[in-house]
């Protein structure tokens, strides 16, 4: 028999993980049809992401402090996909990179998605948040998305003020407004998360003076549900959405263990296992496939505060600040949802879209890492600032895909030079002659520099060649090296320069084979 202080602590604990469940599902409520909104698919099928979210990610093991959903992250390149090929194709490539996360998790390459430049992430967000920004601001002001990408968005926005819906907007800005200062009011942020504020809001403001704004269609949630047929199974066999699926999975896959880096960053106690985390999301998204329904990552929202927008990196856990530590408070905000979804199948329709996209506008602007860029800027690696803007810029002007592949390519060339430091320092002894020595790592990257500074050596003097110092010698600059060598011989041999005489020391294969006397 448990006593009674035992009983007293679980029912605390159930109230914490109760409470603390209630908070994520207001969070998750307007963020998971705000995202299915912008994604140009129905605004229900953002709320079957949600509720797989919970009860099949949740109940799996990986994470205990995290919970799962659809996620600002991949809008860009579920709407592409929608527009290219049409609604079928989103259970398909759901359903496909759902495949292959698990196939990742079983071959335990979890850990891999962590060595990932943090500026290509960053840049990666920065590009999703500007995409989303320059979007949803046609839909503030009641105003069709031109057709095109990135340019073509940024460049119609100079058309939008004389063709803005005012009524539209005024409800837009005020949601955007709320968001912002919400957040300030400690006492209500603590208690209601400003996204549920802004959206209802705008709804009970539209519904009591009767505005003629245009609203979201609600379908209902069994209605938007689509399972794939097997025409649709179909599209795997194009190019284009077999990239769409890779491109989901790993960008799905880097960003929830990303997450649960973070999370584990705020909390003590048992740590993420990887493995299991990249196979619980790849189970959460087969079932959404199945369903036709949005992608789904790990998420970091809060409980209060403004509820910072998925894919937030670096926000403070709201999971942890809830309380939400035990396996059924990352199911229960599922169960809320769908209690949501089946009790008040229309109430999603009463907001206007220009509330939805005032949070996804919030959204956008909060995954800009402004803060990032101010400590990048003002710190001796700017290096990491230029991936950070090439991997946005490519993904503004060309597509998601390219601009994370482009970022690794930028992020691996920077580092390539950066561990590629030669030192060259030439000691003249006088009648001693001149030592040369060779430190760092000799790549062809340095190569030009190499060789300004061997040619500068003095001729006519005896020379040493110390490679003590060199720690890795490619082929480009031990060919160089054995070169110059080979030179200051021959010139000895047949007499077109005095006697000089040099000896270098390696290491490495490389290296050995310019150690031998060079000067005779």
């Amino acid at each position: 028999m448990r006593n009674a202080p035992d009983r007293c602590r679980s029912w605390a604990r159930w109230r914490r993980e109760l409470a603390g469940s209630v908070g994520v599902f207001l969070v998750a409520l307007p963020l998971c049809v705000g995202v299915a909104v912008a994604s140009g698919v129905p605004a229900e099928l953002g709320l079957v992401t949600g509720i797989v979210g919970g009860l099949v990610a949740g109940a799996l093991p990986g994470s205990g402090l995290r919970v799962s959903g659809p996620t600002a992250g991949l809008i860009v390149l579920v709407y592409e996909a929608v527009r290219a090929y049409g609604l079928p194709v989103l259970g398909v490539v759901v359903l496909g990179a759902g495949v292959v996360q698990l196939g990742l998790g079983a071959l335990r390459l979890g850990l891999w998605f962590r060595a990932v430049s943090v500026a290509v992430v960053q840049g990666m967000f920065a590009g999703i948040g500007l995409l989303l920004v320059a979007g949803q601001s046609y839909a503030l002001g009641d105003v069709g998305v031109p057709a095109g990408g990135g340019i073509e968005r940024f460049a119609g926005l100079g058309s939008l003020p004389g063709a803005v819906d005012p009524v539209a907007l005024a409800i837009g800005g005020a949601t955007v407004g709320v968001l912002v200062l919400w957040p300030r009011w400690r006492w209500g942020a603590c208690r209601v998360p400003a996204p549920l504020v802004a959206v209802g809001g705008a709804a009970l403001v539209t519904g009591v003076f009767d505005l003629g704004v245009r609203r979201v269609e609600a379908r209902g949630l069994w209605e938007a549900v689509r399972v794939p047929s097997d025409d649709d199974l179909g599209l795997l066999v194009e190019v284009g959405v077999v990239g769409t699926v890779l491109a989901l999975a790993l960008i799905a896959s880097a960003e929830s263990l990303f997450c649960a880096a973070a999370v584990d960053q705020r909390q003590d106690g048992r740590k993420t296992d990887y493995d299991r985390e990249l196979v619980a999301q790849g189970a959460g998204n087969v079932v959404c496939g199945a369903l036709g329904a949005l992608p789904m990552t790990a998420l970091m929202v809060r409980s209060a505060g403004g509820g910072a927008p998925s894919g937030d990196m670096g926000a403070p856990s709201g999971e942890i600040r809830a309380g939400v530590r035990a396996k059924a408070a990352r199911v229960l905000p599922g169960v809320w949802l769908l209690l949501f979804a089946a009790l008040l199948p229309g109430a999603v329709g009463v907001v206007p879209v220009a509330a939805w996209a005032g949070l996804l506008v919030h959204m956008g602007c909060r995954l800009v890492p402004v803060r990032e860029v101010r400590v990048l800027w003002r710190g001796r690696d700017r290096g990491e600032l230029v991936v950070l803007g090439v991997t946005a810029l490519t993904i503004v002007v060309w597509s998601l895909f390219a601009g994370v592949l482009v970022g690794l390519a930028v992020a691996v060339a920077k580092t390539a030079w950066d561990i590629s430091q030669v030192r060259v320092e030439v000691e003249d002894r006088g009648d001693a002659g001149v030592v040369v020595r060779v430190a760092g790592n000799a790549t062809f990257l340095r190569l030009p520099k190499l060789l300004d500074a061997l040619e500068g050596v003095p001729r006519g003097r005896g020379v040493r060649l110390e490679l003590g110092g060199l720690w890795h010698v490619d082929h480009a600059c031990g060919a160089a090296l054995e070169a110059w060598g080979a030179r200051w011989a021959v010139g000895r041999e047949d007499g077109t320069e005095d006697g000089t005489e040099g000896e270098a020391e390696g290491r490495g294969d490389r290296a050995s084979m310019v150690s031998k006397r060079v000067g005779g």
